[in-house]
């Protein structure tokens, strides 16, 4: 098992990825007293330098580094992140199962397969910020 993160855990995330973003969404929404920070790597401005993992790494899996400067990749980010929630809730359960030898294994094969396909599937939609799609009338 991994070492417990220190938090605040830094998520990084493919904001352009639809299913991606809406996941991030819904941990940003659930209280994990804020010891989870969102950082979008598709967004135009972002610089992968700072944290010496290249553009392309942050591209192929999920990645979150913590207060103590740990990264944590792929399946091994998610356990980080529901680390930021209670116990007692689903995400601190799913934090506890998804250590077990064969659910790890299990979660591990997934996790492969989404994160080839994940280039495939829709984008998000700009437009879409906040909730509702803006209609353009012109």
């Amino acid at each position: 098992m991994p070492a417990a993160p220190v938090f605040p855990l830094t998520v990084f995330y493919d904001g352009s990825c639809s299913v991606c973003a809406a996941e991030m969404e819904l941990y940003r929404r659930k209280n994990h007293g804020g010891r989870l920070v969102f950082t979008d790597i598709g967004a135009p401005g972002f610089d992968p330098a700072p944290y010496g993992i290249g553009l392309d790494a942050f591209m192929a899996q999920m990645h979150a580094i913590d207060g103590a400067g740990r990264a944590y990749r792929g399946v091994e980010a998610f356990w980080a992140i529901w680390q930021a929630f209670p116990a007692s809730s689903l995400y601190g359960l799913l934090g506890t199962l998804v250590m077990l030898p064969g659910v790890n294994l299990l979660a591990r094969f997934g996790y492969r397969g989404f994160a080839r396909i994940r280039k495939y599937l829709p984008k998000r939609n700009p437009s879409c910020d906040g909730g509702t799609c803006r209609i353009d009338r012109h």
